[in-house]
């Protein structure tokens, strides 16, 4: 049984929520608009300022789309209401960042920097050398692009040099031992 997808979703108010033929979800909101197309199969019902979804039957794949349904809606209306964000540390002797117009520039310890436009829907800041915040009202999008900024240099496990997400955690390793 999916637990997830038998919870409503609450609408909070400001948010208008469009359900076209095809389950073609439109949403809009104070921060924007997202629209999204989710599985045709589920039943999608707004009563009273709460959103239901229920599927047609208690086979394999409704269950699973079930759940994916449900969060994906809901979190395209906590991205219009609330906005997601990510948040980069670098860590490392002259490892940085730099914002310069529309380009965030990174300085990783290569031959060259590297310099990346920031995705139309996508803010990112630099409040300081060694932190990026990347912020934006779609979650895949946000999650996607500070993933692109950290595999230009993965954290290593030996002294945790390279770009690392700010909760997260470097399980790290002894290095050698001099005899």
């Amino acid at each position: 049984m999916s637990r997830i997808g038998l919870k409503p979703i609450n609408l909070p108010s400001g948010v208008e929520i469009k359900i076209n033929d095809g389950n073609f979800v439109e949403v809009k909101g104070p921060k924007g608009q997202l629209s999204e197309q989710v599985s045709p199969e589920m039943a999608i019902t707004i009563e009273d300022g709460v959103l239901n979804v229920s599927r047609p039957s208690e086979t394999k794949k409704h269950k699973s789309l079930h759940g994916l349904t449900r969060t994906l809606i809901s979190n395209m209306i906590v991205g219009v209401t609330e906005g997601y964000s990510k948040t980069l540390d670098i860590v490392g002797t002259g490892y940085r960042a730099a914002k310069n117009g529309n380009k965030l520039v990174l300085t990783l310890g290569y031959s060259h920097p590297i310099e990346l436009e920031d995705p139309s829907g996508i803010e990112v800041e630099v409040p300081a050398q060694n932190k990026i915040i990347v912020k934006g009202i779609n979650k895949q999008q946000v999650g996607n692009y500070a993933a692109k900024i950290r595999d230009y240099r993965k954290p290593e496990p030996y002294k945790g040099k390279g770009v690392k997400y700010s909760d997260e955690v470097i399980r790290r390793k002894v290095g050698k031992t001099g005899k």
